[in-house]
């Protein structure tokens, strides 16, 4: 018989997913079925997302949840025009600086280092993602909003297996659901995300009702029915049971952002990535200065883009902070990023001596030619681990992310928002039709540096004539802190420690050693989680004098469980 291993082998031998008429990419393949689904049905590529994202707090609540943030852009074929939503939610009214730098600390002491403890009731923000799934499918999407979630409550309340990686991210972030809060008698509404008390093993079923429940709700209610009611008083008593400060008021004045996406040009297409308190004018930065140079040898350009990504992470951690939009125009000025990219040399790593987990991306493309990029997050993993009683899902800890210094951009105020790693992007091309729609998210690629993903996928696409599913393939490199350094630190890049992923030739890495870089060799198998999973959908037109459709290219991660499906 049969018996699923503990440990993981990453084998990928697969070709792109290549359809017509409406495509979804997830890292979950139920999910990635459920959003076909909804396509297949009439729905289109936002409400395609939104099931999609509903299936994968189902499938691996490790990643993301209706208790965490949200962000969405959206692409319309009418109009040819891109907009976002900002699903982020806002910390309490309460939480004033000085009580976070006073109960902020491990065990509801003093903060430590200038930033909030991971584990803190006080990094509970108000949790976005329930607006934003349905502001997405009432702003962008056609079919109403239970069709919508249908599928999802179905799945919750049936079950589904769960897949190898999300079984290991369970075993391994379980104990945030338990040991952390005093076990499953000090957090009991963790219940619902284990069978047995423990999590669930590779290929065995996990039924979550209460999760279904929350679902329908937010089905027949819309808003109402998680920010006010049952929901709402169930998470604001897991929170201030903890020592937290979030009240009901703070979630019924919650709303999500309609904004208007930033972008730049880079090889002759426009990247739309979300304003602040999003970073994804960091990723933007970085193609700006990347934008100068054109292809290498393997080394250089390694070299190039770890120091394009230390200028642009230096500038953006410095300036990004909810309410910092000013400081988009200063990041995205064409001059400034051919300026930085100057010094873009073979010294540069050692002259830059002064620089400043968990997520999901699923995108989809309908048969009319609308994109939307999506992503969900808890931030680490499961988040707080705190469960709303009878809620069956768990609220993220993205407040984390603020720093506590009084005067920065993304220092703690009551009612702010905090910086955000999670980017979802899309690309245009000279005419304004839809080219992409991708993200990377997961590990250092996402908290707090998903623009390291955005970067090299997309230059594996533009610079080296990829398809999606090989520039998902490709080794990556990841840019992370020396040991006890946090990227949310200013600071923080002084020294950096470059992972280099299984498939990068010795000779690269040797290179890097030579201009000064501290370099990991070879990162392999399981280990791999650490460059983040990918989506990406590709619209190849017909060339130019000839006749044809536009089809459509799609890849998903090797790294993950996931896949692209179409018809």
């Amino acid at each position: 018989m049969f018996a699923a291993p503990e440990e993981l082998e990453f084998r990928s031998r697969r070709s792109p997913i290549v359809c017509l008429n409406g495509c979804v990419a997830t890292s979950q393949p139920l999910a990635s079925e459920v959003g076909l689904r909804v396509l297949r049905a009439g729905g289109n590529a936002a409400d395609a997302a939104v099931a999609a994202c509903a299936a994968l707090n189902v499938t691996e609540p490790c990643q993301c949840g209706i208790g965490g943030d949200a962000f969405c852009v959206y692409y319309d074929a009418k109009t040819k025009t891109v907009r976002g939503l900002n699903g982020s939610g806002r910390s309490p009214a309460a939480l004033t600086l000085a009580i976070a730098e006073a109960r902020g600390g491990p065990r509801g002491g003093a903060a430590v280092g200038g930033m909030l403890d991971e584990a803190s009731a006080h990094c509970v923000t108000v949790p976005g993602a329930a607006a934003c799934w349905a502001d997405a499918v009432e702003t962008f999407g056609r079919a109403p909003l239970a069709d919508v979630l249908a599928p999802a409550i179905e799945l919750a309340e049936a079950g589904a297996p769960i897949h190898g990686v999300a079984a290991s991210l369970w075993r391994e972030n379980a104990h945030q659901l338990t040991d952390r809060w005093g076990g499953l008698e000090g957090n009991p509404g963790a219940a619902a995300l284990l069978v047995d008390g423990r999590p669930p093993r590779r290929g065995e079923v996990l039924r979550n009702p209460e999760l279904a429940r929350t679902f329908r709700a937010l089905a027949a209610e819309g808003r109402d029915g998680f920010y006010r009611g049952r929901v709402a008083e169930a998470l604001v008593a897991a929170v201030r049971g903890k020592g937290g400060l979030l009240a009901l008021e703070d979630l019924a004045a919650h709303k999500t952002e309609v904004c208007e996406p930033v972008s730049t040009n880079y090889r002759r297409k426009t990247v739309w990535e979300l304003p602040p308190n999003s970073s994804g004018a960091v990723a933007l930065l970085a193609l700006d200065i990347l934008e100068g140079f054109g292809p290498g040898t393997p080394d250089e350009d390694a070299h190039r883009t770890i120091e394009a990504l230390r200028l642009a992470f230096s500038d953006g951690l410095d300036t990004i902070g909810d309410g910092a939009d000013g400081a988009v125009a200063k990041l995205l000025d064409p001059a400034r990023g051919r300026a930085l990219g100057g010094a873009n040399g073979p010294h540069a790593a050692a002259a830059l001596d002064a620089l400043g987990t968990d997520t999901v991306f699923l995108t989809a493309v309908d048969g009319d030619g609308n994109a939307c990029a999506f992503i969900c997050s808890n931030y680490c993993s499961f988040g707080s681990g705190l469960a709303p009683l009878g809620c069956g899902f768990t609220l993220h800890n993205r407040g984390y992310n603020f720093v506590l210094e009084d005067g920065h951009a993304n220092c703690l105020a009551p009612r702010k928002r905090p910086y955000h790693t999670i980017i979802p992007a899309v690309v245009t091309d000279e005419d304004g039709d839809f080219f992409a729609s991708f993200g990377v998210m997961g590990g250092f690629m996402q908290p707090p540096a998903q623009p390291q993903g955005h970067v090299q996928v997309l230059r594996n696409v533009l610079d080296f004539g990829m398809d999606p599913q090989a520039a998902l393939d490709a080794p990556r490199l990841c840019l992370s802190p020396a040991p006890g350094g946090n990227l949310q630190r200013r600071g923080a890049l002084r020294d950096v420690v470059v992972h280099l992923e299984a498939g990068f030739d010795d000779g690269v890495a040797d290179a890097l050693e030579a201009r000064g870089h501290v370099v990991v060799r070879g990162v392999s198998s399981y280990a791999r989680k650490l460059f983040g999973r990918g989506q990406l959908i590709v619209a190849a037109k017909p060339r130019r004098g000839e006749r044809g459709d536009t089809v459509l290219w799609a890849g998903s991660d090797p790294r993950g469980d996931g896949c692209a499906l179409g018809y």
